[in-house]
């Protein structure tokens, strides 16, 4: 191989090297010192992400298999600022974690099949991309081993994983039988819409379905969520459903380009499903992490909304909107680990009388929610608006409709936590939060990117022009 070419792979290369020397060191035990390892995994995700910015063309690999285009590497990079912010936000966790080097590897391991998944120019590829990613990350939903919660939800995980697999693996198998080849651009060149390819196709949305949480293939989303450690859950809501959303949004926008008046219609129900299913069970939950669980539902049901316009409208405003969806998860989870790692509770009642003894954290995590519920003049609001201008382009006014009262639904449930934060009084008084140098540089990005992304213009223009024309 040439070197133009491990620059094509420089993202897959670098996090193998970084999985390498941790290996290493783990054989030298040197994650005993908790404060030098944990700056310098932190410096070597950071530098992860500026790798990525290395000026490199759209090239393909090994037939085809690989391929890296200027919005495959965009999302990359979206991906690696979550994964390295995450990492700062979880620094007070994994310093009293023993095995904060295991957890590294795993994390790294999945980060590895996600990026495999992304630049995929075959079926088969995808699909182990797909798995790569989802397999370590059983092991890390039941990283706390000591916890009845955190076991059932890597069972749980695992068991609604093998059964996403099977479902796809059978939808594959009947697009080849169809087609005869499994080759993006061969599928999409001579894919004709019959019974058997509408059939191979329902069975493909039904896989990613479980993968993004999508109602009415979300049932295991809120359990795991919970019993997972918070830094996992945080992977999970973030990095792992983005780049699903990612992958999912390249498939039917490329491969099943010929479909769309079929996955037109599907992709709305399942829009209409998600949305008001996941804000109507959020209303009821008095934990933090499931409240956020369906909320994630409900976001992925607004991202459909755009993603139902099939135009290059849709397309930018998806990925745009994946970007503040993780900045404003990020901060969210970052200060429910700030209070859980302080207090040990996760309920909702817990954070009553928040502001009063933290303002900081009260008023980060209120412009967090604040994004996540679309309120301007956050970014959240420009993401939002984006999408449904996209879902307006192509006509879908029920849908649009939905997702308006949605919205409105969606206001209680993140009003509800900032009433609970600002108003209510605390049973007991709150302990003031430790905040270490690496989450408060976390929290500072998060807060920068959720008020200025919205207001700067050339962000979304950058996103308009890696995107194609439907």
């Amino acid at each position: 191989m040439s070197f133009d070419s491990y620059l094509l792979l420089r993202f897959e290369v670098v996090i193998t090297l970084i999985i390498f020397i941790l290996l290493v060191l783990k054989l030298n035990d040197a994650d005993n010192k908790v404060t030098s390892f944990l700056t310098s995994i932190n410096i070597l995700l950071l530098v992860n992400f500026l790798v990525g910015f290395l000026p490199i063309g759209e090239h393909s690999l090994f037939m085809g298999f690989f391929r890296s285009t200027g919005m495959i590497v965009l999302q990359k990079n979206i991906l690696n600022l979550g994964l390295l912010l995450i990492s700062l936000t979880s620094y007070t966790w994994l310093a009293g974690n023993k095995n904060r080097i295991e957890f590294y590897i795993l994390l790294l391991s999945s980060m590895l099949g996600v990026f495999t998944m992304l630049s995929s120019g075959h079926i088969l590829v995808l699909y182990l991309g797909l798995e790569m990613s989802t397999i370590p990350l059983a092991a890390l939903a039941n990283f706390n081993k000591s916890m009845k919660n955190s076991s059932e939800a890597g069972i749980k995980l695992i068991l609604s994983s093998a059964f996403s697999t099977g479902i796809l693996l059978f939808g594959i198998s009947l697009l080849y039988g169809a087609v005869g080849n499994l080759s993006f651009d061969a599928v999409a060149a001579n894919l004709q819409v019959n019974q058997l390819t509408l059939l191979a196709f329902a069975f493909i949305l039904g896989g990613f379905a479980f993968k993004m949480s999508i109602v009415p293939f979300h049932l295991w989303t809120a359990d795991v969520y919970e019993g997972s450690p918070i830094a996992v859950t945080n992977y999970l809501s973030v990095i792992s459903k983005g780049s699903v959303i990612f992958v999912f949004i390249s498939v039917l926008y490329t491969v099943f380009a010929n479909f769309t008046d079929a996955w037109l219609y599907a992709v709305s129900i399942l829009s209409i499903l998600s949305m008001t299913v996941g804000n109507l069970f959020a209303m009821r939950q008095q934990n933090i992490k499931r409240l956020l669980a369906f909320s994630s539902i409900a976001q992925v049901g607004f991202v459909l909304v755009g993603v139902a316009g099939a135009s290059k409208a849709g397309l930018t405003a998806a990925n745009y909107f994946v970007l503040i969806y993780l900045l404003s998860n990020v901060a969210s989870f970052g200060v429910i680990g700030a209070i859980f790692d302080a207090t040990g509770k996760e309920t909702l009642n817990s954070y009553k009388g928040l502001y009063k003894s933290n303002p900081a954290l009260a008023l980060i995590f209120a412009l967090s929610l604040f994004s996540l519920a679309g309120i301007p003049p956050t970014a959240g609001f420009f993401g939002k608006l984006f999408l449904l201008t996209a879902g307006m382009g192509n006509g879908m006014y029920v849908l649009l409709g939905v997702a308006g009262i949605n919205l409105v639904l969606s206001l209680y449930n993140y009003l509800r936590v900032v009433k609970t934060m600002f108003i209510d009084d605390a049973v007991e008084t709150l302990p003031s939060v430790e905040r270490n140098f690496a989450l408060k540089i976390a929290l500072i990005v998060c807060v920068i990117g959720l008020v200025a992304i919205g207001f700067i213009a050339p962000i979304y223009q950058y996103f308009e022009s890696l995107s194609f024309n439907m």
